[in-house]
């Protein structure tokens, strides 16, 4: 499969990506999993109907999956790089009620900070499926 690009925009989270981030058992599964500590949050991202539909075809890569613990749902986890600078990893929630155009950046530093972003900016997010 061949590098997915996609294109979102920054959108305001609720504070439960670093509720959800901070818990023991995430940090462990992530760090052994994906091989870092996450920073406390996430980096959320809009995406357009025609960006929705590469997520099909992510859904086709290899993938890491976040086992959950007793009343939380499981994060799909692909490794990708945010505006050609930083390493990162795209979590889909396995929620059902969450939103179909949103997905969940995680890494090892703030994304916000590292690459000054801020609400209602445009980014490129690459990934190159195994």
């Amino acid at each position: 499969m061949k590098t997915l690009t996609f294109k979102g925009t920054i959108a305001k989270g609720t504070g439960q990506g670093t509720r959800y981030t901070t818990l023991p058992w995430v940090k462990r599964q992530i760090h052994q999993k994906l091989g870092f500590t996450p920073h406390p949050g996430t980096l959320n991202i809009k995406l357009s109907s025609e960006e929705r539909t590469k997520l099909e075809q992510l859904k086709k890569a290899k993938s890491v999956v976040i086992e959950p613990e007793t009343g939380f749902y499981s994060g799909t986890c692909y490794n990708a790089l945010l505006m050609d600078k930083a390493e990162c990893t795209i979590v889909i929630p396995q929620i059902p009620d969450y939103p179909k155009n949103l997905v969940e950046i995680i890494a090892s530093t703030n994304l916000r900070q590292k690459l000054n972003l801020k609400d209602g900016d445009t980014v490129k997010i690459e990934i190159a499926p195994e």
